[in-house]
């Protein structure tokens, strides 16, 4: 038996590397023809480094006359492989990263045209809807850090680099590269959006189509219906997802930065417009060159302000909160506070009506149609609350980009096109402040605080459902926990229908430190689309989709793991909740049990005293990774500094471990 076995291994090997394989191998070849352009004072003084480069760049088949051109490097999150009709070869995770290989293409050209040396490189992402509900969704977060830090090391990796241009769309991988090309500083430096896809004639949205699952178990939905939705939600093969998630709002956020030319967040991927963006952004990237502009003189407190004051009137995803201080440290500039944000959301009125918060559920694309970020940014000059002056990678200032948008031909032409194509009014996507406070729309965010957080939480006021909003506009909802460690145990309780209206789903241990503080998107979307969801409430120490709608608080500060209230609460526990979206202001309180009322102080006191949940503990799937990435960003700050890696807190940190094992 072990001969025959041993023999038929043999031929399998034989069939694999021998059968049809020819041995003609080439030992050695001409090499490209020409010399390089080498001065004598270049091999004096250039790095080896330097001119070994030169001879990789022939070797590549770039002429070597030409070897001398300024290099740029184009930084991309590209995944998946597609054969010349675009037909994938090997699927990539998502539509966001999918083709953005053809933006790289069309910026590498016209740098070539413009006579600079583009260089390509890239650093794929995952997908947060492919990892909802799933161990994958561990490595969510803590993949931000991580790719913005290799990122960074490519761009290093370059010595001769003369600027850099990121390319990316999504969730995590946009923020990571915003982050990495906030850290160029002293050179020229430019981010493409990456655009969104387009939504189906007869189909949901991404966000809606991913609550399928929830749907069906409670008889909502036929399985004829989950599988002719679920095949069509993405109706164009590249782009972010059609709704005002993380990925739309980062594409925002960057633009408003000054990072991103103007009128390019939310372009639909394929387009000619958005073919031609790449094509204009190396166009700029070149002119910025050129001129000595860095990003030290577009990225500036000022800068970060106005991207906050744009988030608070787009009504973006809460999950910025976590990026936008990222990419001010990473700049080298002021991280916003939680003082900061509340600030803004009370200042800026909300004026944007698309998915998933609406009034009306208009896709993002309408957004960009009806005039984007330049045409919100209008309303929000009018109001004082921009400061103009900053620079922008335009080489222009907001200023002079408010003005030239404010009768360009192009804003005239795409709210056209919205009207005519479509039959809306772009004035009902983007609302002057007048419309918008008859409309309703309340502050985006609002951050309660009380015994069960401290130190804080989060919660996107502007997606509760109006109608269970008291008659002062108030939302208040009183009722029993209902208690949960794990994400699995809480959607399986939805599913099976033991989670009534009036509970409040409470999902501890769920933070940094247990799961790398996944995203619960699964849950929030079930109670979107559930007909008593919007009597629930959620609360965890994890985060939310940028999507995510109803009264979900996320953010619960301290986490439970870490011996916050939150890890304390019992099933039957009465929680206090009241959100006020008018004002920004809000508490979060545990008021005792049905048998024995308690005022929050009282609360306070009866929490302190409680043992943590002994259910609670780190996800037995946790990677080590992620266990490392919770550890460094809770020294630097934890998730209300960004959750980032603040180096000089982290070595000050071990120095005094070393100082205390010595």
């Amino acid at each position: 038996m072990m001969a025959e076995q041993g023999h038929g291994g043999r031929d399998r090997l034989r069939a694999l590397l021998e059968d049809n394989h020819q041995y003609g191998v080439a030992s050695r070849a001409p090499g490209p023809s020409g010399s390089l352009p080498l001065t004598e004072d270049m091999l004096r003084q250039w790095p080896s480094g330097d001119l070994f480069g030169l001879s990789q760049n022939v070797g590549m088949g770039w002429r070597p006359e030409r070897v001398l051109n300024d290099p740029v490097l184009i930084l991309s999150t590209q995944g998946g492989m597609r054969d010349e009709t675009g037909a994938p070869q090997a699927l990539g995770y998502h539509t966001g990263h999918w083709e953005i290989s053809r933006l790289v293409q069309r910026a590498a050209a016209e740098f070539r045209d413009l006579g600079a040396m583009p260089y390509a490189a890239f650093v794929s992402d995952p997908c947060d809807g492919r990892t909802q509900g799933t161990p994958g969704m561990f490595d969510s977060l803590p993949y931000r850090n991580d790719a913005s830090l290799v990122m960074r090391r490519l761009i290093r990796s370059l010595p001769r680099r003369r600027a850099v241009m990121g390319v990316a769309t999504c969730d995590k991988g946009l923020p990571a590269m915003m982050m990495a090309v906030a850290s160029v500083k002293g050179l020229p430096g430019i981010l493409v959006p990456g655009g969104v896809t387009l939504l189906a004639e007869d189909g949901e949205d991404a966000a809606k189509v991913q609550t399928i699952g929830a749907r069906f178990t409670h008889g909502e939905i036929s399985l004829e219906h989950a599988a002719a939705m679920g095949c069509r939600a993405c109706a164009s093969p590249g782009g972010g997802c059609q709704f005002l998630g993380t990925a739309a709002t980062s594409q925002v956020v960057a633009e408003a930065l000054g990072m991103a030319l103007p009128h390019t967040a939310l372009v639909p991927s394929g387009s000619s417009l958005w073919e031609e963006m790449a094509r204009d952004s190396a166009r700029a990237l070149r002119h910025m060159m050129a001129c000595g502009w860095a990003m030290d003189d577009v990225l500036t407190d000022a800068s970060i302000a106005n991207a906050m004051a744009v988030h608070a009137a787009f009504g973006g995803s809460t999950n910025l909160l976590l990026h936008l201080p990222a990419i001010a440290h990473t700049a080298g500039r002021r991280v916003p506070t939680v003082d900061d944000w509340r600030h803004v959301n009370r200042e800026v009125p909300r004026l944007v009506s698309v998915l998933p918060n609406g009034p009306v559920p208009h896709p993002t694309v309408y957004a960009y149609l009806a005039g984007g970020v330049p045409e919100v940014m209008l309303h929000l000059r009018r109001l004082g609350l921009l400061d103009t002056t900053v620079k922008t990678v335009a080489g222009t200032t907001l200023g002079e980009v408010l003005d030239w948008w404010e009768s360009s031909e192009r804003r005239i032409k795409v709210r056209k096109h919205l009207e005519t194509q479509d039959g809306v009014n772009p004035d009902d996507v983007i609302f002057s402040p007048d419309r918008a406070r008859q409309a309703g729309l309340g502050i985006t965010i609002t951050f309660p605080v009380g015994n069960l957080a401290p130190q804080g939480a989060v919660i996107k006021s502007t997606a509760i459902d109006p109608t269970v909003l008291d008659h002062d506009g108030v939302y208040r909802h009183r009722g029993p926990a209902r208690v949960f460690t794990q994400e699995s145990e809480a959607i399986r309780a939805i599913k099976k229908g033991a989670i009534k209206a009036g509970d409040v789903m409470v999902l501890a241990g769920r933070g940094p430190m247990g799961t790398g503080m996944e995203e619960t998107y699964q849950l929030t979307s079930a109670l979107r689309y559930l007909p008593f969801g919007k009597h629930v409430a959620l609360i965890t120490d994890a985060r939310f989709s940028g999507v995510s709608t109803g009264a979900c608080i996320g953010h619960v500060s301290p986490e439970g793991l870490a011996g916050g209230p939150i890890g304390k609460v019992r099933d039957g526990d009465i929680i206090d909740i009241v959100i006020n979206p008018a004002t920004g202001e809000g508490s979060l309180n545990f008021v005792g049990t049905p048998q024995q009322p308690l005022s929050p102080e009282d609360g306070t006191h009866v929490l302190q005293e409680r043992p943590l949940n002994p259910d609670m503990e780190p996800d037995p799937d946790l990677p080590d990774d992620t266990r490392l990435w919770a550890a460094l960003q809770s020294v630097s700050g934890g998730p209300w500094r960004g959750a980032v890696y603040d180096v000089d807190r982290i070595v000050a940190a071990l120095g005094r471990g070393l100082s205390q094992q010595g």
